[in-house]
Parts: C-alpha cells; structure tokens; sequence
C-alpha cells in the first residue's frame, strides 16, 4: 500500500499500488492545477480526513470532482460525481513522497484539444 498526503497531513490517500504511469495533463484545470494523475479503480482508494476537511470543484458537464484540502488547499485527487462500478479515480502523484514512486513513466495527455496521448 501507498499513502498520499495534502501538505499539512489533514487529508490522507491510500493506494494498494505503485502506478504503472502518470499523466501530465494540458487541460484548462489540470495545468493550472499542476498535478500528475495516477489512475486506480475507485474501489481500491481510501480517502481518510476529519469530517469537512475536503472541498470539491465540478466544472463543465460536472462528471468530475477535484477534491483538495480545506486547510493547504492541495489538490489530493478527482473522482466520478456518480460512482458506479469500475469507476476510477485520479490520484495525485505529486503528493506522495518522491521515493516512493521511483522511477516512473510520465505521459502527456492533450486534454486541452485532441484528448489523447501525445507519447
């Protein structure tokens, strides 16, 4: 198991496994956002914090919630407003401890345009 942290340690992201890769995407968010997503199924995070400790973006067709801390304002990871059965979620990498991860595949993502992979 992997653990991810906001930057104040209030949120916490459990992940059963090192990411095969990571995406760096140019969509309007992401890139303002700076994150690198790494993908599990919904089912296999756990997202522990006190009650009211998260706060939640939707944006567009509002499929999506980026979720980041209340108090360091981090960005911790987006998930599906409906969650229905092999749903994933994205979590992001940048906060897990670099040593952790190792090494590790970074694919770019046109998400500002074509939507797919630039690699």
């Amino acid at each position: 198991m992997l653990t991810a942290t906001c930057h104040c340690g209030a949120v916490r992201v459990d992940v059963p496994r090192r990411p095969l890769s990571l995406t760096n995407c140019n969509c309007s968010i992401c890139r303002r956002y700076g994150t690198l997503w790494a993908y599990y199924k919904a089912a296999a995070v756990r997202v522990y914090g006190a009650p009211g400790s998260t706060t939640e973006y939707s944006w567009g067709d509002k499929t999506l919630k980026f979720v980041r801390c209340g108090t360091c304002g981090c960005i911790t990871h987006w998930e599906p407003v409906q969650r229905k059965q092999g749903s994933r979620v994205g979590v992001n990498a940048r906060n897990f401890e670099p040593n952790t991860l190792g090494p590790i595949r970074i694919r770019r993502l046109d998400g500002a345009s074509t939507w797919k992979y630039l690699d």
